[in-house]
């Protein structure tokens, strides 16, 4: 779509919450409704209409590429989210990958693209399609991801550490099930996509190293998302990018001049207002309260979201960058604090800055 589509949102004063997972769970059987697509559809569209938005924004469960590509390795549905390589992931396990491009997805999965589907042949809203980055699926393939990223940092090369190489071969395997994965919304209709990389940080990317020099965050993150921003662009799908991770400047100014999405979503430990001087001005921003936090009232007490809702609705408007505000990410459903989380949700969609 238009760039001007998603600045015109933000020239409304369009908010809403990534908020999905609060109406799944209103319903009476969220399990049996995300292997259900048009169900799962339905679910989505509520939310949208509910927050007064036309994206229809899917759920942010990340660990669908991961299950997809240890479905492709035959690893067990029950052992996806605690498996972790021992080792480098041998040249016949990228091979195999690399052949099952067409191989039947999972039934999760299936049902998260007839989601997709549902919205854009059943409804008027624009439908997303969600996914995690590459980076952030190579993280959750290793144990220990950190000490090898350090290491190639320094410069140690794949050649002569075996860490080293099971990070880039992970992150070989995490890239092609990413763009799996967007190729399949593609096709079902998407025409946005939420990336997220959470784990493209200063966590595991070492600021010092950078500053000194070192190319691994141009290697380990930017090449592989600008490969699959180009693959977006010819599938003619737009890129919502998002990272809660504890960014420095410099990863906020790559995101946002070299990836280029037409929006960019950021965690609280951002401060909107600054990072509006590093992102150009056809990038809308949007976020970033603290909803990590909705779920505690000792944490976050209801006048404090009103507080903190003005305080970045006037900076931001001050700063004349298009914004839409909203949650810093997806907010999920707690059960004994589900009351509290829809007060506050209620209230950041509600309440209003003074005057201009």
């Amino acid at each position: 779509m238009d760039r001007n589509f998603y600045l015109d949102l933000a020239a409304r004063g369009l908010r809403w919450p990534i908020g999905t997972d609060l109406v799944l769970h209103e319903q009476n059987d969220p399990e049996s409704i995300v292997l259900d697509g048009r169900r799962l559809g339905a679910v989505v569209a509520a939310a949208a209409r509910r927050y007064k938005t036309p994206l229809a924004i899917p759920l942010m469960d990340l660990r669908l590429e991961k299950a997809d590509l240890l479905d492709t390795l035959a690893v067990a549905a029950a052992d996806v989210d605690a498996f972790h390589f021992s080792e480098a992931p041998a040249q016949d396990v990228l091979d195999r990958v690399t052949a099952s491009g067409a191989a039947p997805f999972g039934p999760r999965q299936r049902a998260h693209f007839e989601a997709i589907r549902y919205i854009a042949r059943e409804t008027d809203l624009v439908p997303v399609g969600m996914c995690i980055g590459p980076f952030s699926l190579m993280t959750k393939l290793l144990a220990d991801p950190i000490t090898a990223i350090a290491m190639a940092g320094v410069g140690v090369t794949a050649a002569e550490d075996a860490g080293v190489l099971g990070v880039e071969r992970c992150l070989a395997l995490a890239e092609m099930a990413v763009a799996r994965s967007l190729a399949a919304q593609a096709q079902a209709g998407a025409r946005a996509v939420l990336v997220c990389e959470p784990a493209a940080n200063a966590v595991y990317l070492s600021p010092k190293r950078i500053e000194a020099g070192s190319d691994i965050f141009e290697r380990y993150v930017m090449q592989p998302n600008l490969r699959l921003r180009a693959q977006l662009d010819r599938a003619g799908v737009d890129l919502i990018f998002h990272d809660c991770g504890q960014l420095i400047p410099f990863f906020v100014e790559q995101f946002a001049t070299r990836l280029h999405p037409v929006m960019l979503s950021f965690g609280s430990s951002r401060q909107l207002w600054e990072d509006a001087a590093l992102v150009p001005q056809d990038v809308v921003l949007y976020g970033n309260l603290p909803t990590k936090n909705f779920y505690s009232d000792a944490a976050l007490p209801l006048e404090k979201v009103r507080a903190l809702t003005v305080d970045l609705l006037e900076r931001m408007r001050a700063t004349g960058h298009p914004h839409i505000l909203g949650s810093e990410c997806d907010v999920l459903h707690v059960p004994d604090a589900a009351a509290t989380i829809r007060a506050k949700v209620d209230l950041m969609l509600s309440c209003t800055a003074g005057p201009a």
